[in-house]
């Protein structure tokens, strides 16, 4: 499924969602444990009729759900294409879906408080030092994301924010 941009999100209308790094996220408030759990399980058949499901974290006070694609399809001007983690149409018709829900539930969405860390590093030489980033970041030398195998750090579990690598040489040449 294409990878929708920015524009294409905005148009959407979420208006308990935003667009952080790869996904968009939402903050929903609940009174406890047990409105949490009711609103998860509902999300949860939501999810099912459409075959897609979010990232979902129970805090104190709050349901945050995550929705991307890991199958999204990213196109280059030239035409190629690359798989990448990003927000398709499926995305956004969930998260219409799960906004009924919440709303069915009373409970009210709080997308201010939502947020994402994303790191950038510019560098001559990624592939040598993406490695080494991700064996602090993760443990493991080889979780650098996909795509270009050494143009981003990402934990999959979503334990550290994601670091890109950025060509600082080309930027240099561009400027």
């Amino acid at each position: 499924m294409d990878m929708l941009r920015g524009d294409r999100i905005a148009e959407a209308h979420l208006t308990d969602w935003r667009k952080l790094a790869q996904g968009i996220h939402a903050r929903y408030v609940v009174d406890d444990f047990g409105a949490a759990a009711r609103f998860v399980v509902a999300v949860g058949e939501a999810g099912d009729e459409i075959g897609h499901h979010p990232k979902v974290s129970i805090g104190p006070g709050h349901v945050d759900l995550k929705l991307s694609s890991d199958d999204a399809i990213y196109r280059e001007d030239d035409g190629t294409e690359h798989v990448v983690e990003w927000v398709t149409h499926q995305d956004i018709d969930l998260a219409r879906r799960i906004t009924e829900v919440a709303a069915g539930q009373g409970l009210a969405a709080d997308p201010g408080a939502v947020a994402a860390v994303e790191l950038g590093l510019d560098t001559p030489d990624s592939a040598v030092i993406a490695p080494v980033w991700a064996a602090l970041l993760t443990g493991n030398p080889d979780d650098q994301g996909r795509g270009t195998p050494s143009d981003e750090v990402r934990d999959g579990g979503g334990r550290v924010p994601n670091l890109w690598f950025g060509d600082r040489e080309r930027c240099e040449r561009q400027s």
